[in-house]
């Protein structure tokens, strides 16, 4: 313990001194003096250490010295609570940004062997194959730069439930087992939001590989929260009030765009899309969905100045497609659309976090226990926090901003005023000269190519209708032949 002691005094009046200033925070309720060191030991390696950021290039790295047994029994043995570091993380995070939205999204640890805890061979839709993983829930404060995964789920595949030894032996809690993603999604919902003391914000969420939505919404509804959810083609949405508990209509969402197609009108949005200022423009429907969840009974941790509107469906359609592009269904208000558009693009950032995540070490965990994934899922997140909180703190530059302007039904120009709920930074006079002209090409690009679709259909028809007589003209040649014999 003295040796790191003195490697602690020694970053005195360097860059790292930040370091130290934010591990006594974020390690100040631990009950032992040598968990605290080890813990700024740990987060060092993850900040700065190269390659892979295990016990024995860690200690390397930080101690000048191997150092691997301490490290492993901090990590993976050690009693210290994970809970409390994740609450710490996001209320300091909490106190120089303010949480534009929560996203919660599917993160995958590919795994060779079948003992750690939550390994399992499983379906991995957001890969679309079988895989031998870990598959956790990351829950992520989006912030006006970017965004820091601060809770975290280990979700356990079914056959977790029943094998004893496998629970034995990665020490599975008693208490966890297998259960649907949206309960887990609601479970991090009122961590986050009930027990820790940061403002709420709407939720993001990608279920667009599940086909039942129905539970989330209603589970966020009860929590009186504002939601942006993308869900599948095929996802079941209610499109009427049922007339009796057994009489539920339910159409796919992809069957509830097309009769949008048909009856809807259309809402065309342009932005500029950050970094690279790349300007797009696309057209959306909406409709109303009624809600399943009665107004009386919505309890929960409310958005401020929020009250959840009626669901709807908002369906991406670009111009010249043939199927939409994506489906969103939203309690948000959509008389706003340009801003939940814009709040829909803020879920890449979350993203984003997950995957920079890999920077300080996230997959890099040899460990096989509950315990020790958590606490290290849990110090890599607060490796990243550290570095956002000195990119926000010091960083002058100005934030990254999806820019929207759009027409509303009508032909009403949007409101382009800031977005309280979105990062983005909404132009006020519409769309600039230069971006008018890339509009413009882009609707004439648009127009060729549905020129062009028109002409091949027109050309495969010609052909079909020259085949289909030139097939006739030789079965009537046929006939008129066996007619002459």
């Amino acid at each position: 313990m003295s040796t790191i002691s003195h490697r602690r005094e020694s970053f005195a009046g360097e860059r790292q001194d930040e370091i130290s200033e934010f591990c006594q925070g974020l390690f100040a309720p631990f009950a032992r003096s040598d968990q605290r060191r080890w813990g700024e030991v740990y987060l060092r390696g993850l900040l700065h250490a190269q390659g892979r950021k295990t016990p024995a290039n860690i200690s390397e790295h930080v101690l000048g010295r191997r150092a691997v047994q301490p490290i492993q029994q901090f990590v993976n043995q050690s009693t210290w609570s994970f809970e409390g570091v994740r609450r710490h993380l996001a209320e300091r995070l909490c106190t120089v940004t303010t949480p534009k939205a929560w996203s919660f999204d599917e993160v995958v640890f590919p795994k060779n062997g079948a003992r750690s805890a939550g390994v399992g061979r499983q379906f991995v839709a957001s890969e679309g194959r079988m895989m031998n993983c870990q598959l956790a829930l990351a829950s992520s404060l989006v912030h006006e730069n970017g965004s820091v995964p601060v809770n975290w789920h280990l979700m356990l595949p079914r056959h977790w439930d029943q094998d004893e030894e496998l629970r034995g032996h990665a020490h599975i809690p008693e208490e966890q087992r297998h259960r649907p993603r949206w309960r887990y999604l609601l479970e991090s919902v009122d961590e986050i939001l009930i027990d820790w003391d940061v403002p709420a914000a709407p939720v993001l969420a990608d279920w667009s590989f599940e086909n039942d939505v129905e539970p989330l919404l209603l589970g966020l509804e009860e929590r009186g929260l504002g939601y942006l959810v993308e869900v599948a083609p095929s996802a079941k949405l209610m499109v009427r009030r049922p007339v009796s508990p057994g009489n539920m209509q339910y159409w796919a969402a992809a069957d509830v765009a097309r009769d949008l197609g048909e009856h809807g009108e259309r809402v065309v949005l342009a932005w500029q899309e950050k970094p690279d200022n790349r300007a797009r423009h696309s057209q959306f429907l909406v409709g109303r969905l009624p809600s399943a969840q009665p107004p009386a009974r919505r309890v929960g941790p409310h958005l401020p100045g929020h009250r959840p509107a009626a669901r709807h469906l908002v369906v991406e359609w670009p111009f010249g497609r043939p199927q939409p592009r994506t489906y969103w269904v939203t309690s948000l208000p959509v008389a706003r659309l340009h801003e939940t558009v814009a709040l829909a693009e803020l879920r890449h950032r979350a993203v984003s976090g997950c995957e920079k995540l890999q920077d300080f070490g996230l997959g890099d965990f040899e460990g096989r226990s509950f315990r020790g994934w958590h606490h290290h899922v849990t110090l890599a997140s607060a490796a990243a926090g550290f570095h956002a909180l000195r990119e926000l703190t010091r960083s002058a530059e100005e934030p990254e901003a999806v820019e929207l302007t759009g027409a509303q039904p009508g032909d009403r120009q949007a409101d382009a005023g800031a977005a309280g709920a979105e990062s983005s930074a909404l132009v006020q006079d519409g769309l600039t000269p230069r971006d008018e002209e890339l509009y413009e090409d882009e609707l004439l690009d648009e127009e060729i190519l549905e020129a062009e679709e028109e002409l091949e259909d027109e050309i495969r028809e010609e052909l079909r209708a020259e085949v289909r007589e030139e097939s006739r003209a030789e079965v009537r040649e046929e006939l008129r032949a066996e007619l002459r014999r």
